[in-house]
């Protein structure tokens, strides 16, 4: 474990870095032996920083929820991270680019919740139970630190992104909100475009075979630190497509068939 001056040094870089638009080299390069559980303290202590500003937290994302990602980072679970009060955005709205270093737009169903769920043993159809409503979501991922080093080219380790508020920078949400049980989640699918163009498309159930699934993870592993989601928490399950990465003037838009549409556009 990294020892505490330094994870208060490291927060305060990503702290700094989402003000000023600044990215930051990969920790996991200057501190070779960090560790999942370095990065999570990194996130906790930025996340207090934020809240010393007077943001709140309203929610958590889970990343990572494929098995290809999970291969692609050598990690064998997801990894989650605060939704703070700024980082939501309406649907048909104009998003500053300049909030953002290199966003990029995933495909989700966000979870908001009725009840509270606090683990251990937390299962899938406790949260269906305690699941409010389901609804279309687009989260905005950004990289505060490095997606890629800049001179070698080799790509951040799990522990840099776990730190870096596993990525999420934003999040839109719009469609048509429904109960948990009033479809199947499993076969809600979307279309991504871009400028009118198809860039992604995907099945809900790309997410851990249901996308209630992550949530029960997350209520799960939070919970050793005395942690659990509250009503009206709202919890992004994970994406279920891949990232597409946007430019100022582009035009987003995500077609959730029944489930209605969200967009944005990068001003």
């Amino acid at each position: 474990m990294l020892p505490k001056d330094t994870i208060d040094t490291l927060a305060g870089r990503l702290y700094d870095a989402r003000k000023t638009r600044t990215q930051l080299r990969h920790f996991s390069k200057e501190y070779p032996g960090m560790t999942m559980q370095d990065g999570y303290a990194i996130q906790r202590a930025w996340v207090a920083l934020e809240v010393a500003d007077g943001h709140r937290v309203l929610g958590r994302k889970i990343g990572l929820t494929s098995r290809a990602m999970q291969l692609a980072s050598q990690i064998t679970e997801p990894d989650y991270a605060p939704l703070m009060d700024d980082m939501f955005f309406e649907t048909g709205s104009d998003i500053p680019f300049d909030r953002f270093i290199a966003p990029r737009v995933e495909v989700e169903l966000a979870f908001v919740l009725g009840k509270p769920l606090r683990g251990p043993d937390v299962t899938l159809f406790q949260v269906l139970q305690a699941t409010e409503y389901v609804t279309p979501a687009l989260e905005i991922i950004d990289a505060r630190i490095e997606q890629f080093d800049r001179d070698t080219k080799a790509p951040r380790k799990v522990f840099d992104t776990i730190a870096d508020f596993a990525a999420c920078a934003g999040i839109v949400i719009g469609g048509r909100p429904v109960r948990p049980d009033a479809v199947d989640l499993r076969w809600v699918g979307a279309l991504l475009y871009k400028n009118a163009v198809i860039e992604e498309s995907g099945l809900a159930a790309a997410v851990l075979n249901h996308p209630a699934t992550g949530v029960a993870w997350l209520a799960n592993k939070i919970a050793p630190h005395g942690e659990q989601l509250n009503a009206g928490d709202i919890v992004l399950g994970g994406s279920f497509t891949r990232p597409t990465q946007a430019v100022r003037g582009d035009v987003l838009q995500a077609d959730y068939g029944p489930l209605g549409n969200i967009t944005l556009r990068f001003v």
